[in-house]
């Protein structure tokens, strides 16, 4: 197979994590709030994989065999017997890059084969942790039985960061996972996702989440993974920062304390991230120009 061949590949993002850590959330917020048909709250699904595209959603078994899938049935589809389940969907993100929405590797009721027989498909990682238990004995555990070529392009994400009430204790949480975690990711983020859902076209809510930073390391780094010949790298730089938490990101403006349930909300990334001129068709972009409005700072 040849390099330009190999590259028609784009590059695959799993998202995973302890249970309720985030990652459906993040899913819904990233592909766009209201287009996904997983809910936040489904947690019996076997991986489900998004690409770009309208073709009917399958499921593919242990043996590899696929089945069409109606998915208002996708909450029956067994665990036990199913690889991964293929979603469809015209989500702008979804251009650039696969996601997959793994099963939390805590949950007492789900066998970890189910997450880690699907992860040799990803060339990054998004790994969600709890910021008030962040980075949990757990979770380094499980992370350490990943590919370490992963490590250098994958990226922590501590999610609910706006749980913690104080400055002192943001900044100490970030620092010590930082440092318990150096070298092990590309970079550590705080965010509160239902504040990046909630924020919207307002610029200034969507840095205040903390989302703005981390969506800019998503894309430089599936930018880069785009243009190896086969999405997959040991060598990419780590660019994981020392610096104290910024104020937009430290300091989350005031919201109500209720539990991340997106689907009250009706803000999109999408939109806000990409930008394609008037008339002009829909079609991957080149591994060197995304197409995308940076966040501005």
């Amino acid at each position: 197979m040849t390099n330009a061949a190999l590259r028609k590949k784009k590059p695959v993002v799993a998202l995973m994590g302890e249970f309720s850590a985030g990652k459906s959330t993040l899913a819904n917020m990233l592909i766009g709030q209201g287009k996904s048909p997983v809910k936040v709250t489904a947690t019996q699904l076997p991986p489900v994989w998004f690409s770009y595209g309208a073709d009917a959603a399958y499921t593919v078994d242990l043996a590899g065999k696929k089945a069409p899938l109606d998915l208002a049935d996708l909450e029956t589809v067994q665990v036990s017997d199913t690889a991964y389940v293929k979603i469809f969907m015209q989500a702008d993100i979804l251009e650039m890059m696969d996601l997959i929405d793994l099963p939390g590797n805590s949950d007492p009721n789900m066998s970890p084969e189910v997450w880690q027989r699907a992860i040799h498909h990803a060339d990054t990682v998004i790994w969600c942790s709890h910021a008030t238990q962040a980075w949990r004995q757990t979770e380094a555990a499980a992370w350490a039985e990943l590919p370490r070529h992963l490590y250098p392009v994958s990226i922590l994400l501590l999610t609910r960061f706006d749980k913690l009430l104080n400055d002192h204790d943001r900044g100490r949480v970030l620092a010590r996972v930082r440092a318990e975690t150096r070298g092990q990711f590309r970079d550590v983020f705080p965010v509160s996702l239902i504040q990046a859902v909630e924020a919207g076209d307002d610029h200034d809510a969507w840095l205040a989440s903390g989302a703005a930073e981390f969506v800019q390391c998503l894309l430089d780094t599936v930018i880069e993974l785009d243009a190896l010949p086969n999405n997959r790298s040991n060598v990419l730089p780590l660019r994981q920062t020392t610096e104290p938490v910024s104020p937009l990101r430290a300091t989350p403006t005031p919201r109500p304390t209720a539990s991340e349930q997106p689907e009250a909300t009706s803000g999109a990334i999408a939109p806000k991230r990409v930008e394609r001129p008037a008339g002009e068709a829909r079609e991957r972009p080149p591994a060197k120009d995304g197409g995308l409005r940076r966040p501005v700072a």
